[in-house]
């Protein structure tokens, strides 16, 4: 694998400041939605629909991004990937944002469109477009405006084995708490026929989207919504589901259920509800709500101005610059980068001194309350912490750990509570174990090394490292960083990732200080393009990034242990 330093993710397209200047033609679309929380997709695509782009600054962009993607991207692998990921990837993002370049566009929304759509076919959750302008300002866990559906869906099994697509059967008790301000217009949307009846949706079998057999609607948004190579993985995304947070079980919609942007007004669903023989047809609206940190405005002159500009945090800082006290702070700005992942964010004076990877996706991170009725029933086991829930089943041998994320806010706290919970489950009686990662967006690297080690124990796998070998992109300014680094020694506290410091050889012994890394380059030719790659580098984890207090043996049988997930699952490695 590639290692991108520092967390394997790439701004691969944050609008410094947005593409965009004001269409001034009347009336204003803008003033239209402006001070409402709910509104039709239509209005919203229309203020969208009515910035123009600034052709200087779009230029501008992709000149930034073509530099970023050097660093961050394996983008001569992703013009063609070998199997079984070959008809999944097959980009050339250099060479289409050569045509976006040139190519007119009626709107700066056509534009992100483009863009967004182009970075998503690489498939790669560490590479992604977002623009202030269509996200949220502040903070990721809300877009600007989100289009959401009180019906979102599941692909559940019949007695027979066979699978087919519901409408989720918790449907409507999730939309009554998640929008109990916009239930009732659902409700009344239904028609004479099904007017006040959206509950009696619940757990109906879909036989059409939109006409067309489910699975149409599930393939054409495994297509556009990009972040993981498998087909099945961004076919899953499409249906609701759940994940473990540091605040508690979260409801994934689903992206059938909730759209990042406002791409559709309805949809038809042709139907068989629960004890109905016939089959019916009913249209459902989506409805656009603000994301709660979207800037106020009442016109596109000020929506530009409040929510598509650059701000402090959209760019990344001097690490010795007149504010690198603040890296010592309590209250310590959060990294960038934090805006974009799909996990909670790690406070920035945490991050810095541990690999982290975690995907970046342009679906808001959900704050949906998973119903009771699907919350775990049995007692969290000691040891359980934030996203990491341990559990002991009713068999009394089958032990669960239950982990949304690898991150969290104390690096030490989180690996001491894995290796307690798993120590607790042994001592209750567990001899196998299950670990669900369902939607694990990733975060520490070492915690996932960590978490391997001691479940299975040492042996040649995972000591002094799991044999996942690792290179760096090793292009012009690469080189250029890591010799200037050493020559005028501009990292004298170990800050950056390109200091030698921070690395181990292939033989797994830390670099010196004055020893050149990415030297000899290793020359590759990929898809008839030429690139580089450092030498191969050692582990990265141990023994400075594990407790002191690591097992000697192993505290379960590799034979008796089951990872459960739905693919949606980034690897921390």
């Amino acid at each position: 694998m590639v290692f991108t330093p520092k967390y394997l993710a790439a701004f691969a397209g944050l609008s410094f400041a947005s593409a965009a200047v004001l269409d001034e033609r009347a009336p204003d679309p803008c003033a239209t939605i402006a001070g409402q929380k709910w509104v039709a997709p239509k209005d919203v695509r229309a203020c969208y629909s009515s910035i123009k782009v600034d052709e200087a600054l779009k230029s501008n962009i992709i000149e930034v991004v073509n530099k970023t993607l050097a660093f961050h991207a394996s983008t001569n692998y992703q013009i063609q990937a070998p199997a079984p990921f070959d008809k999944d990837v097959h980009e050339d993002i250099v060479a289409t944002l050569a045509r976006i370049k040139n190519q007119k566009y009626k709107s700066d929304y056509d534009l992100h469109i483009d863009l967004s759509r182009s970075f998503k076919r690489l498939n790669d959750g560490h590479v992604v477009w977002i623009n202030r302008c269509y996200y949220s300002y502040l903070t990721f866990s809300q877009a600007a405006f989100v289009n959401y559906l009180p019906i979102p869906l599941s692909l559940l099994s019949a007695p027979d084995g066979t699978q087919n697509v519901h409408i989720s059967p918790e449907a409507f008790t999730v939309a009554s708490a998640e929008f109990p301000d916009q239930i009732q217009f659902w409700q009344d949307s239904l028609g004479p026929l099904y007017k006040g009846k959206l509950e009696s949706f619940s757990g109906a079998k879909v036989l059409l989207i939109n006409g067309l057999p489910p699975f149409n609607a599930v393939d054409a948004n495994a297509k556009i919504i990009g972040s993981y190579q498998a087909q099945t993985t961004r076919q899953n995304g499409f249906f609701s589901s759940y994940q473990a947070t540091a605040s508690g079980w979260t409801y994934i919609m689903g992206n059938f259920a909730q759209q990042s942007l406002p791409l559709d007004d309805y949809v038809f669903l042709t139907v068989q509800r629960t004890n109905h023989l016939i089959p019916e047809v009913v249209r459902i609206p989506y409805r656009s709500r603000m994301g709660a940190s979207t800037k106020a405005f009442t016109d596109v002159k000020s929506y530009i101005a409040n929510n598509c500009v650059a701000v402090p945090a959209t760019n990344g800082k001097d690490v010795y610059g007149a504010s690198v006290s603040s890296f010592s702070a309590d209250a310590e700005p959060e990294s960038p980068v934090a805006e974009f992942q799909q996990q909670a964010p790690v406070p920035a004076k945490v991050a810095r001194k541990h690999p982290i990877n975690v995907i970046l996706d342009s679906s808001p991170l959900s704050d949906v309350v998973l119903p009771p009725t699907l919350v775990p029933s049995l007692p969290a086991v000691p040891g359980s912490r934030n996203a990491a829930q341990f559990y002991l089943l009713k068999d009394k041998k089958t032990g669960v750990l239950a982990l949304g994320s690898f991150s969290d806010s104390d690096y030490n706290a989180f690996l001491d509570s894995l290796l307690s919970g798993l120590v607790s489950l042994k001592s209750q009686g567990a001899t196998q174990l299950v670990v669900d990662v369902t939607n694990n967006g990733g975060g520490f690297v070492c915690a996932a090394h960590w978490l391997h080690r001691i479940i299975v124990g040492p042996k040649s796998t995972t000591t002094p490292q799991a044999g996942l070998d690792t290179q760096a992109r090793n292009g012009p300014l690469a080189q250029l960083i890591v010799k200037e680094i050493i020559k005028n020694n501009l990292d004298p506290d170990v800050e950056l990732l390109y200091n030698p410091l921070q690395w181990t050889n292939a033989n797994h012994q830390p670099f010196g200080a004055s020893d050149d890394w990415l030297q000899p380059p290793v020359p590759k030719t990929i898809n008839g393009k030429a690139d580089a790659f450092s030498q191969r580098l050692g582990q990265e984890c141990q023994p400075n990034g594990f407790p002191a207090n690591i097992p000697d043996t192993a505290l379960f049988d590799p034979k008796k242990v089951v990872i459960v997930s739905n693919g949606r699952y980034v690897t921390t490695t």
